[in-house]
Parts: structure tokens; C-alpha cells; sequence
């Protein structure tokens, strides 16, 4: 056996302790990934949701849920400008609502709103989603999947709200625009024999509301009736230049899904979808997106 010098065990030495050093390192790495992969990264909780059954709800056997719609009251529906295409509130609730069932949509635009309950009694549609609101006469003939609202009456002005009006009872003796077949009709209707008897309303009705809205602006009648969100925006289209909200919130109702009375299975299928739709938060989110969450109707 050869004896090593001095020198030579002290280079022995700092080797081990080198060695040693890098072992020590080594195994603090490992702990560290073992610690990493212990804890992973919290992950966004997932919605389990068992699937809806609409096996009994014949108008779905197609794989399309039909909807008719007045598509000219924006934001709630309307085309996009120089398309067919659909967009809106309704829009965008009728397709996430489709999409639990596992369905496509298909809007088609009513001939006159007027007419759009008999329209659904004569099963054209398989529903009608188009701003209604929900009215005990209304109830009598068809059902309804609430699903927006309340919402009062809106009354547009030109700027400045040169005829003072502070109340429906101001529109006496005023001529007044609103689209035919609205709530807005049968409110100055009621006023009418009411408040406005002696000196009524010269109630001008309309085939759409951007028609009755321009009568306004051309200064051939003195206010416009709509529904709140809907009078909103069309007073913040025009940027307070030419019209205004002056008032609103009057007589509220919400909106609901139209359905006809025999298609039960039907409104159980969308009764469940649109339920499915708030849980997620999928219908707030689309609220927020059209500026109308204070209006979120809370089932």
C-alpha cells in the first residue's frame, strides 16, 4: 500500500466535501419538484350538468328549435346592419339556451307583430321570443318561459323634452308613435278611456320601431313608446342630438318565451335550459355584454 502526502489527502478532502456539496443540491431540487408536483395549480371548477331530456318534446324531433321574431328592436334582436345576420339579447339567450338542449336555432321574421301569438297558435313557429312581455291577456292564449325583466315603458323625446312631459297623463291630447301589437299600444289604449278621456292621445301605431322612432325625429309626433332597454339605446344611437329618454320604468312587465298551451314537454325542455343557463353564469355574462344586467330576471 502506498501512503499518500499531505497534499494529496487534503485534495482528497475538498473533493469529498465537493461531492458531498452537489449531492446536498441535487437533493434539494428533487424536493422541490416533488413538492411542485404535489401541489398543482388550482384549476377552475367544472359544471357537471346531466343532459336534458327532450325526447317528448316533438317540435325538437329536427334537431332545430324555430323561433319567431320581429328582428328590428335592437338590442334585444335586430340585424346586423347590411346582414341577415341575427344579434342581440334574445339572440344570444335563444342560442345558449339551444345549446343545452342540444339543438340548433333558426329565427325567422314575423310578417307584423301584431300578429305573432296566432302565428304560434298556427304552429309556424315552434316558439316566439321577440320582446314580449308577459300580460294576463297574453297568458290566457299562449304560455310563457319568463326569462327578462321586469321592464317598464320608455318615452322618447326630441332633446331637451320641449312638451314638458313628466307622466303618461302628460301625453293627453299629444300625438304619440309606438310600434303596433306593443304593450305601449294598449297603454295609451287604457289611457284613452282613462286619464286621456276628454282629451286622448292621438295614438299613431307603426309596423316596426325604428319607423316609429323616425316619425319621431322628423317632429310629426311629439314622444315615442318603447321598452326601457330599448328606447335606451335607441336615445343613445342618436347621441342626445336629435332625441332623448325623458322618461321611464312606467307599468313594468318581463319578457318571456312564447309557447303554445298543447306543447307542455316543450316549455319543461326550456324551463330547464334556461335554468341551466343562469346556474353557469352563462346568462349574466350575456346580459353584461348588451349593457342590460339590471334587468336580470331572477328565478
Amino acid at each position: 500500500m502506498l501512503l499518500r502526502s499531505p497534499k494529496r489527502r487534503l485534495l482528497l478532502l475538498l473533493a469529498l466535501v465537493f461531492a458531498a456539496t452537489l449531492a446536498f443540491a441535487a437533493c434539494g431540487d428533487d424536493d422541490e419538484e416533488q413538492d411542485g408536483a404535489a401541489t398543482p395549480a388550482p384549476t377552475e371548477p367544472t359544471i357537471t350538468r346531466e343532459p336534458i331530456d327532450i325526447s317528448d318534446a316533438g317540435e325538437l324531433d329536427d334537431g332545430v328549435l324555430t323561433i319567431g321574431s320581429d328582428i328590428a328592436y335592437a338590442p334585444i334582436e335586430f340585424y346586423e346592419e347590411g346582414t341577415t345576420n341575427e344579434k342581440g339579447l334574445d339572440v344570444d339567450i335563444a342560442r345558449a339556451m339551444a345549446d343545452i338542449l342540444g339543438v340548433e336555432v333558426e329565427f325567422k321574421q314575423v310578417a307584423d307583430f301584431a300578429g305573432i301569438l296566432g302565428d304560434l297558435q298556427a304552429s309556424r313557429y315552434d316558439v316566439i321570443m321577440s320582446a314580449i312581455s308577459v300580460t294576463p291577456e297574453r297568458e290566457m292564449e299562449i304560455d310563457f318561459v319568463v326569462y327578462f325583466g321586469p321592464v317598464g315603458t320608455g318615452v322618447l323625446t326630441k332633446s331637451g323634452n320641449p312638451e314638458g312631459f313628466q307622466t303618461l297623463e302628460d301625453l293627453c291630447g299629444h300625438p304619440v308613435a309606438a310600434q303596433d301589437g306593443t304593450y305601449q299600444i294598449d297603454q295609451m289604449t287604457a289611457l284613452n278611456e282613462g286619464a286621456c278621456v276628454d282629451n286622448p292621445i292621438d295614438i299613431r301605431a307603426f309596423p316596426d320601431n325604428p319607423t316609429a322612432v323616425q316619425e319621431l325625429i322628423l317632429g310629426r309626433v311629439d314622444a315615442e313608446l318603447a321598452d326601457d332597454p330599448v328606447a335606451a339605446y335607441g336615445a343613445l344611437q342618436s347621441e342626445g342630438e336629435l332625441i332623448e329618454l325623458a322618461l321611464t320604468g312606467f307599468e313594468s312587465a318581463e319578457y318571456g318565451i312564447g309557447v303554445r298551451k298543447d306543447s307542455v314537454d316543450l316549455l319543461l325542455a326550456l324551463e330547464e335550459a334556461f335554468q341551466a343557463i343562469v346556474d353557469d353564469g352563462t346568462y349574466l355574462a350575456i346580459l353584461e355584454q348588451w349593457g342590460q344586467e339590471q334587468f336580470a330576471y331572477q328565478p
